[in-house]
């Protein structure tokens, strides 16, 4: 199982950080498209601001803004979701006319179910590429709309909507969203007027601002990275999770909620409720409900000597020495013994497998590549046999995107340069680095962002706070 393909989007176009604002002076001071003229967006401007000109002194005429587009194929433009919906409904639809929307009579129905088994089937409409409709039904029964979507996820007995779906979850914060959960967004005086709810699918990464997204909308099911909350009334969706959540497998007679020494129940318990969320998750710098988590896994399969307190969701050098501790205590060594839970760690955990850390001393030193005599960056443990306190890299403040475009020259492409040398992606350098932004810098970035899996527009050699982070942890 491979590192889930991270994609970096650019802010909204009305972001006001130092970054966003000399991007945007560059982009309007920018030299002529080819062939000559200006870009599309500036003829708007330049034939509206004519147009007005013409009708003279009388009436003053607006000019026309260019509309929005996305500069990334897949991601969504314009104010509105464009995800009209249809009313309450039973499964397969309405036998005559649609249920008119409104709210439940009486206790609702919440038929038990886990989060493997909501993102499951989410998956299932995702790989099938169900097409948007408000009108028709799949042929599980569900409305193929955004809120039948949902509806499908959580196996509720109907095809609900946006005025009803909050009956069947709990509202929750923003910090506890997990795979599974929603965020949805009713607008009460016009339902279709933006209305639109979406299933949680994990943080992207340990900043908490985009995050996967399974939905429901033209021109069929999708998951992709998404801003939090969402592209347009971002303040207007509240998370929810669904009443019916089991923790654990229906049948399989274990108890959710089981006390921290409970063993194999509570790594069956974890493997329900937290599938891996990426190497992104953990390591310096990561802040997380996860990083818990791992900890206390680890404490459950003899890594309680390595924390002096906690553990807790803010990634530690005690994090990483009890992983390392785990991951030789199964005969790893080498890549697969870095510190940093994997796929593979993290299933041996949850589930309960594996061999548990041995009593006594520290991970073996001199298994690590490029840490001379440490494993994965952390240092070899000192005379007395426990591990050392190993400092923590510290990464650089992220100086925003406008320091890295065409023209730019500034200090901070003098440290970007020496790190892609120092990571061996310098070949395209024949002198420097240096202070200004060159082609040997993009590719550079280019040929980086790509060893991490990326592709398309999350590989355009334009360093975001993502490939900053990974390039200098």
């Amino acid at each position: 199982m491979g590192s889930p393909v991270f994609e970096e989007f650019d802010p909204e176009s009305d972001c006001e950080c130092p970054g966003c604002v000399s991007r945007r002076w560059t982009g309007s001071n920018s030299p002529p498209a080819p062939f000559g003229g200006r870009p599309a967006a500036h003829r708007v401007v330049i034939v509206a601001t004519a147009a007005a000109a013409a009708l003279g002194a009388a009436h003053a005429v607006p000019a026309s803004a260019a509309p929005q587009t996305s500069d990334r194929p897949g991601v969504p433009a314009g104010d509105e979701p464009d995800t009209p919906q249809g009313g309450k409904a039973p499964l397969h639809g309405p036998a005559g006319q649609p249920a008119r929307p409104g709210g439940l009579a009486g206790a609702v129905k919440t038929p038990r179910t886990t989060r493997a088994d909501i993102i499951r089937r989410a998956k299932e409409w995702v790989s099938a590429e169900v097409p948007y409709s408000m009108s028709t039904y799949w042929y599980d029964g569900y409305r193929q709309d955004c809120s039948g979507f949902v509806s499908m996820a959580w196996n509720l007995p109907g095809n609900e909507w946006t005025g009803s779906l909050h009956q069947y979850g709990t509202r929750i914060a923003k910090e506890e969203l997990q795979p599974g959960d929603i965020l949805l967004f009713h607008n009460p005086s016009n339902p279709e007027k933006g209305s639109h709810v979406v299933l949680f699918g994990g943080w992207t990464d340990y900043t908490h601002s985009y995050y996967f997204v399974y939905e429901q909308t033209r021109p069929t099911a999708r998951r992709q990275p998404t801003p939090y909350a969402y592209w347009s009334h971002s303040d207007r969706y509240v998370p929810y999770r669904y009443k019916g959540l089991s923790a654990v497998a229906p049948g399989s007679g274990e108890q959710a909620g089981a006390s921290a020494g409970g063993g194999n129940t509570a790594g069956a318990a974890s493997a329900a409720t937290m599938p891996f969320p990426g190497r992104a998750a953990f390591g310096p710098g990561a802040n997380n409900p996860y990083v818990t988590r791992l900890g206390r896994l680890l404490v459950e399969r003899g890594g309680a000597r390595f924390y002096a307190s906690g553990p807790g969701p803010r990634w530690s050098a005690s994090d990483g020495w009890a992983t390392l501790a785990f991951q030789q205590a199964q005969g790893w060594r080498g890549a697969d013994a870095d510190g940093i839970p994997g796929p593979r760690t993290w299933a041996l955990l949850i589930s309960g497998r594996g061999r548990d850390i041995a009593p006594g001393g520290p991970p073996t030193a001199g298994t690590g590549p490029g840490s001379g005599g440490g494993a994965g960056g952390y240092p070899a443990t000192g005379a007395a046999g426990a591990p050392a306190a190993p400092p923590v890299p510290r990464v650089p403040a992220y100086p925003g995107r406008g320091m890295f475009r065409p023209g730019a020259q500034n200090a901070y492409v003098t440290r970007l340069g020496k790190q892609l040398v120092k990571k061996g992606f310098g070949k395209y350098y024949t002198t420097g680095p240096g202070p200004r932004w060159g082609e040997a810098d993009r590719r550079g970035v280019e040929a980086f962002q790509r060893a991490q899996g990326w592709r398309g527009g999350a590989a355009d050699g334009y360093p975001g706070p993502e490939t900053w982070r990974r390039l200098f942890s």
